[in-house]
C-alpha cells in the first residue's frame, strides 16, 4: 500500500509528528509546485525535499555548495536506509562511475551535487533522459550577489526552471534578510513560488556579548566554567589570530584545532573530519569553516572578534545546538574590531553602493552588541521577524544592563577628541583624560590642555566603554585611512553645547564563577550521568567502526531521551524521537544492552521512571485549518484557492492532512464519489509495489482522469 509524509516521517526518520510548516511544504513540493522555504537551522529544511523525494517518482536532485554538507547529508540518508549519493570533485574516476551506474539504473532516491558540476552541457541533457522528482536547491542565499556566501555559480540555476518547467523547484535558506529574499526570487525565476517563512527564532540559544579584555582568557574560563568537554567553534577575523588561539588553547590542556584558508588542503581536511568525527573537540577557524558543518551536538559559538554582518552572526552562532539542546553564543566586542572591519570595507575592490550597504550592515551589528533590551527581539527584527516578548535567554534578559547619565562624562571624551586635534586613537585620549604624563603626551604638549586630567576618578576601563558607545550611537568615528584616530561628527555638537543629555549602558563588573559549573554535565547527575556517559560511548565505537559521525547513529536528543527513560524493548524504543526501522533494526539492541545492563547494575524501579509519553495527536497548522474551515463551510476547493490566492492542488493537499490527522473523513470529500474510491484504490493494487508510494504512476495507472491532489485525498483515506 502506498505511503503518506507521516508514515514515512515515522517508519524511516523516527519522528512522530512534523514541525512547523514541513507538513505544508512536503505537501506542495508532492502536489509539483515551487517553494521558496526560509527557516532556522536545526528546523527541519531537509526533511522538506527528502520526503517529497521518496513519494514522488524519480530522482531528486539537491544543488549544494560543499562538499563537506553533501557527504554529511549521503552518510546521514544512508543510514536510515534511503538511497543516496554525491557527485563532486572530491570522488575518484571509480567512484564517480559507481554514481553514474546508479543513476542510469534507478537505484538512487536523491542525488547531491555541486552546481559547477549540475551545470555543465553533458550532466544537464542526461537529466532530459531520466525522470527528475524534484529540484531542491540548498543554501539558496549563495545566489545573493550582496551575501557574504555569494557563489557565481548559483546565479545560474534559473536555468532549471528554463529547460525543466514541470519540475517542482525548493529553495531552502536559514538566514535570508528581505533584500536577498527579493533577490533569491528573482535569479531563480521563484516569482511565482509559495513562500514559506517558518521565523528565525533558535530558541535554545543563550546569547551573550561582553567587552573584549583578554579575550582568549576570556574564552577560555567561559569554557572550563560551562562547556569542560563539549564541542564547539570560536571564530576569529584573521588567520594569524586563528593559528595563535589554537595552538594557546592547546598549551592550556584544550583539544583544539585551527581551520582556515591558508592551510594545506589536506589539513583543513583532516581537522574538519576530525571535528566531525570526534567528541569535545574545538575548532578555531576564520569564517572559512562552518556553512558544510551539520554536526548536531556544537554547544557553543564563540566570536572573538566581530564578525562582518548581523547575518553573518546569525548563520554562525546558528552552527550550535542544531540538535535542540541548549547551547550558547558568546561574542567579545571592542572597538579595534570596529576598525579593522570599517579598513576591510573601504579597502575591498567593491563599488561604492556595495561599501555602502556594507558599513549600513556594520552599523546594525553595533547596535545588536550596545542594546539594552532582549537580543532576541533585536536579532529576529532585524530579519523582519517579530517576537512579542523578551526571550528571558539573553544576557540582557537575565541580566539587564544599568544605564546611566553619561552626559558630563561624554562632554569631556568628546572635548578631548577635539582639543587634541581629532587624531588620536582610544588609548591615547585615555592617557590624557586619566592625566598620565609620558613622553608622547608631553611632546605633543597635551599636559597642558584643559581635559588633561579631568578624567582621573574614573577608570581606564569605564572611558573605554563609553568611547565604544559614542562610536556605536554615532557621535564620533574612527579615521580608517589614517592611523585609526577618532573625530567628531555632527551629531556630538549637541552633547558638547549641553543641548540634549545621554544615557549609556554601565560597563558590567567581570563576575568569577566555580570553575567546575559545567553546562554539559547539568544535563543528568548521579546514576542518570552514568548512564549517558555509557550511551555516548557506545555510539563512538559504533560510529568509528563504520568511519562515520557518531551524531549519524543517534542525535544526543535521542540519547538524552534513552537516559530519561530507560526502554528496555523495540516497541519502547521506537516510541523515541529519532528511532526510525533501519535505526532500530542496526543499532536497537546495542543500545538496549546497554540500558539493561544499567537497570540490573543500578537495581533500577522502571515504574518509577517518567513513563515514554504518548506522540501527541498533530494539529493541522494555522494555514491548513483555515482551508479546512472554509471547505467545512460549505465552500468548494476551487472557491477556497480563489479566496485564498492558492493553487487548487494546495488545497487538496491541506484536505489530504486533514483526513491524515483524522479530522475530516474521506467520505466528507464532496469530489469524491464512492464509485471513484473503488476505481482508485483498484488501481492502485494493479501497480508494483515499488511504484504505490508515489501519485505519479497511479495518475498515469488512471488516464490522467483524476487530478493529484483529489488522488492524494483518497490515498490519505485509504491508508486510515
Amino acid at each position: 500500500m502506498t505511503q503518506t509524509p507521516l508514515s514515512l516521517l515515522n517508519q524511516i526518520f523516527g519522528y512522530h509528528q512534523f514541525r512547523g510548516d514541513q507538513a505544508e511544504i512536503i505537501d506542495h513540493i508532492i502536489s509539483g509546485n515551487d517553494a521558496l522555504v526560509l527557516m532556522p537551522t536545526g528546523g527541519g529544511k531537509s526533511l522538506c525535499y527528502q520526503l517529497p523525494a521518496l513519494l514522488r517518482p524519480g530522482i531528486a536532485i539537491v544543488i549544494s555548495p560543499l562538499i563537506a554538507l553533501m557527504q554529511d547529508q549521503v552518510t546521514a540518508l544512508l543510514q536510515l536506509g534511503i538511497r543516496a549519493a554525491c557527485l563532486n570533485s572530491s570522488l575518484n574516476y571509480e567512484e564517480t562511475q559507481q554514481v553514474s551506474r546508479q543513476l542510469r539504473s534507478g537505484e538512487l532516491d536523491l542525488l547531491y551535487i555541486a552546481p559547477e558540476r549540475l551545470m555543465t552541457e553533458r550532466f544537464l541533457a542526461f537529466l532530459e533522459q531520466t525522470q527528475v522528482a524534484l529540484f531542491a536547491i540548498d543554501e539558496a542565499h549563495c545566489v545573493s550577489q550582496w551575501g557574504h556566501d555569494f557563489r557565481p555559480e548559483y546565479a545560474q540555476l534559473s536555468i532549471l526552471h528554463e529547460r525543466y518547467p514541470q519540475i517542482p523547484r525548493i529553495a531552502l535558506t536559514a538566514t535570508a534578510d528581505g533584500p536577498t529574499r527579493r533577490e533569491i526570487m528573482t535569479r531563480l525565476q521563484l516569482e511565482t513560488a509559495q513562500h514559506f517563512v517558518s521565523g528565525f527564532d533558535r530558541p535554545n540559544i543563550h546569547y551573550r556579548v561582553i567587552d573584549k579584555n583578554q579575550p582568549r582568557q576570556q574564552a577560555l574560563e567561559f569554557i572550563r566554567q560551562e562547556h569542560q568537554e563539549d564541542a564547539g567553534i570560536i571564530y576569529c577575523l584573521s588567520r594569524k589570530k586563528v593559528d595563535d588561539t589554537a595552538l594557546w588553547l592547546q598549551q592550556q590542556g584544550l583539544n583544539a584545532l585551527p581551520y582556515h584558508a591558508g592551510m594545506p588542503a589536506a589539513t583543513r581536511k583532516l581537522h574538519q573530519h576530525r571535528f566531525i568525527h570526534e567528541e569535545g573537540l574545538i575548532i578555531v577557524a576564520t569564517i572559512a569553516f562552518g556553512m558544510g558543518i551539520d554536526k548536531p551536538n556544537v554547544r557553543f559559538v564563540i566570536h572573538l572578534d566581530l564578525p562582518k554582518s548581523i547575518e553573518a552572526y546569525y548563520q554562525e552562532t546558528g552552527r550550535a545546538g542544531r540538535d535542540g539542546l541548549p547551547a550558547n553564543a558568546l561574542l567579545t566586542y571592542g572597538p579595534e574590531d570596529v576598525v579593522m572591519l570599517q579598513k576591510f570595507i573601504h579597502s575591498s575592490d567593491a563599488d561604492e553602493q556595495h561599501k555602502r550597504l556594507e558599513l549600513h550592515k556594520l552599523d546594525a551589528l553595533l547596535g545588536f552588541c550596545e542594546m539594552t533590551t532582549c537580543r532576541r527581539q533585536g536579532l529576529l527584527a532585524y530579519f523582519e521577524d517579530h517576537l512579542p516578548e523578551p526571550c528571558n535567554n539573553c544576557d540582557t534578559c537575565l541580566e539587564p544592563p544599568e544605564t546611566w547619565d553619561a552626559t558630563e562624562a561624554a562632554q569631556q571624551a568628546l572635548s578631548c577628541i577635539y582639543r587634541t586635534g581629532q587624531r588620536f586613537g582610544m588609548s591615547y585620549l585615555i592617557d590624557v583624560l586619566r592625566g598620565k604624563s609620558n613622553d608622547r603626551i608631553r611632546n605633543f604638549g597635551h599636559e597642558q590642555l584643559k581635559v588633561f586630567g579631568i578624567g582621573k576618578e574614573r577608570p581606564a576601563t569605564q572611558w573605554r566603554n563609553l568611547y565604544r558607545q559614542l562610536v556605536a550611537q554615532g557621535l564620533a568615528s574612527v579615521d580608517i585611512e589614517g592611523y585609526g584616530g577618532l573625530f567628531l561628527t555632527d551629531t556630538a555638537r549637541p552633547i558638547l553645547r549641553g543641548e540634549e543629555t545621554l544615557l549609556l549602558r554601565k560597563l558590567r563588573p567581570t563576575k568569577k564563577q566555580k570553575a567546575d559549573k559545567r553546562k554539559s554535565a547539568s544535563l543528568f547527575e548521579g546514576t542518570d550521568l552514568v548512564l549517558w556517559e555509557q550511551l555516548r560511548s557506545k555510539r563512538l565505537e559504533l560510529a568509528n567502526a563504520q568511519d562515520v559521525p557518531p551524531y549519524v547513529i543517534f542525535h544526543d536528543a535521542t540519547l538524552v531521551e534513552m537516559v530519561c527513560h530507560c526502554p528496555t524493548t523495540d516497541a519502547e524504543l521506537t516510541q523515541l524521537s529519532g528511532v526510525g526501522s533501519a535505526k532500530l533494526k542496526r543499532y536497537g539492541s546495542a543500545f538496549l544492552e546497554v540500558i539493561e545492563n544499567h537497570v540490573i547494575e543500578q537495581d533500577l524501579d522502571k515504574s518509577s521512571l517518567p513513563a515514554i509519553p504518548e506522540p501527541e495527536a498533530t494539529s493541522l497548522p494555522e494555514t491548513m485549518q483555515i482551508s479546512l474551515s472554509s471547505y467545512q463551510e460549505g465552500n468548494d476547493i476551487e472557491q477556497i484557492a480563489t479566496m485564498r490566492d492558492l493553487k487548487p492542488s494546495t488545497i487538496y493537499g491541506h484536505l489530504a492532512r486533514a483526513i491524515e490527522l483524522e479530522k475530516l473523513n474521506l467520505e466528507e470529500i464532496r469530489e469524491v464519489k464512492t464509485e471513484d474510491i473503488q476505481t482508485i484504490e483498484a488501481a492502485l493494487a494493479d501497480l508494483p509495489k515499488t511504484e504505490q508510494m508515489a501519485l505519479k504512476p497511479l495518475y498515469q495507472q488512471l488516464d490522467e482522469t483524476y487530478s493529484y491532489g483529489l488522488l492524494r485525498c483518497v490515498m490519505a483515506g485509504l491508508l486510515r
